[in-house]
């Protein structure tokens, strides 16, 4: 349940309800707005009587949150979520863009994409050091070589730096590179990954599950919310449906409904929606218009020697050409690029 704080109610009130909650057993949840505190009531009691928590001092009401997803929830906070790193906001406010290549590979390939992000005017620089593949053939990552890699080529160029974590025990490596954690669709629903995940105070986007539907997605935020990291925004990437033509179906539709129903940030990923070079481009066009807070779109200054998702990598010249033309249609719908 919410319960919503009165706007002159003393901090000493505040915390008096609080810990009434937390003895009728319930985790307690803060959210201080612009406008209103409100405290999240997380636990199964219906026939918690809600009376007893709205005649305190500096309650101003208190009702039930119907959705599943409670902390990801407009109904527990309705301003958008905004997440500062560093000197990057991640917030409705402004599109950011997630530039780099799928895998991290040598250190001229870094530095060289590194570079082309910068130039464009992103600031977060993607690339996977740990490498979910579907055969255990391919190409799994440079592991720890590959985050002292991508740490080094940001910091040269003023970037931060995202990439993917795939199982607990990377945590720890993970963070001391990194400055945001991916957490893929494949590990949408590996809930004791987002559980530990949940537990540090590092910034996670959360990718959609290959056959989520919307609820699944933000239920799975909640347990990384649930655990006490704040600092969460989704990424849609395309489902798996009948079609066979791309690699995926690009479901731009869940940008809206997850605006309406949730304060987190959610940005597209047209690379993986399609898994085409030739498709980014419009998809990346049709997610900025549809409302996208970012994108994440790979590049690669030679594609056709990638050790994955070559097919799919705009080269560096195609990538500050696309960089152009969605700052225009940000402009038409009275955004900007970060």
């Amino acid at each position: 349940m919410v319960i919503v704080i009165k706007k002159n109610a003393t901090e000493e009130q505040i915390i008096e309800i609080t810990n009434r909650l937390e003895d009728y057993g319930f985790d307690v949840h803060r959210s201080d707005g612009r406008q209103r505190t409100i405290l999240g009531a997380i636990g199964v009691q219906h026939d918690f009587d809600t009376r007893k928590i709205k005649i305190m001092d500096g309650v101003a009401d208190v009702y039930r949150i119907t959705a599943p997803y409670k902390l990801a929830s407009r109904s527990f906070q309705r301003e958008d979520t905004q997440i500062t790193i560093k000197d990057v906001v991640i917030s409705s406010e402004k599109i950011n863009m997630i530039s780099g290549p799928c895998s991290i590979e040598n250190e001229d390939q870094m530095f060289t994409l590194a570079e082309t992000v910068a130039k464009s005017g992103a600031k977060i620089l993607r690339g996977g050091a740990y490498k979910p593949r579907t055969s255990p053939y391919s190409f799994q990552g440079l592991g720890e070589e590959g985050l002292k890699l991508i740490r080094k080529a940001a910091d040269e160029f003023g970037l931060i730096v995202i990439t993917e974590i795939l199982q607990i025990d990377q945590i720890d490596a993970l963070t001391k590179y990194a400055d945001i954690l991916q957490v893929g669709a494949r590990n949408m629903q590996n809930f004791a990954l987002l559980k530990e995940i949940g537990k540090t105070r590092t910034p996670v986007m959360l990718k959609r599950g290959l056959s989520a539907r919307i609820e699944e997605f933000l239920m799975s935020a909640e347990y990384v919310l649930a655990n006490g990291n704040k600092e969460v925004f989704l990424c849609e990437r395309g489902i798996r449906t009948f079609e066979t033509m791309t690699r995926n179906t690009f479901d731009l539709s869940a940008i809206p409904v997850v605006h309406e129903k949730s304060h987190l940030p959610i940005f597209a990923d047209p690379s993986h929606a399609t898994g085409l070079r030739s498709q980014v481009p419009p998809m990346a066009r049709a997610a900025v218009a549809a409302g996208a807070d970012g994108l994440m779109i790979e590049i690669h200054n030679e594609p056709e020697k990638a050790l994955s998702d070559g097919p799919q990598a705009l080269l560096p010249d195609e990538y500050l050409d696309l960089m152009d033309e969605l700052r225009m249609i940000a402009k038409a719908i009275g955004k900007e690029f970060a």
